[in-house]
């Protein structure tokens, strides 16, 4: 038996999505009132989500996409750590499940992900007789 993972979300979406999240994620911890470690913990994971996101849209790619995935994977990473050493170090369980979930979303989101570019048109040339 073969497992086969299927990448459904297109890199446009998941571009959007993380454009979207990261202000949130930036903010969350704030609005929640789930502590200052929270919150720095949120801000600095929402402003490399948002600087990896904004990272997609622009002409020349600067973060290739094989390497954009490794940096959703690592950030996912430490959502997870820092929820858990959040937890254990101040006893704040809304901090802890608040991160995690943010690392297991982006877990998910980049194990859906097709992380390829569309093709480029060339630019069409006119040849004068």
């Amino acid at each position: 038996m073969s497992v086969s993972i299927s990448r459904y979300i297109p890199l446009s979406v998941h571009g959007g999505i993380e454009t979207l999240a990261a202000p949130a994620i930036m903010a969350a911890p704030v609005l929640l009132g789930l502590g200052e470690a929270a919150m720095v913990a949120g801000f600095a994971l929402g402003a490399t989500l948002l600087g990896l996101s904004l990272s997609l849209f622009s002409e020349r790619r600067v973060v290739p996409l094989t390497a954009h995935a490794g940096f959703d994977y690592m950030l996912a990473t430490a959502a997870v750590l820092l929820g858990l050493i959040i937890g254990l170090g101040t006893g704040n369980v809304a901090a802890t499940v608040f991160l995690v979930g943010v690392g297991v979303a982006q877990f998910a989101l980049t194990a859906s992900t097709r992380f390829s570019a569309p093709a480029r048109r060339p630019i069409a040339t006119t040849y004068l007789p």
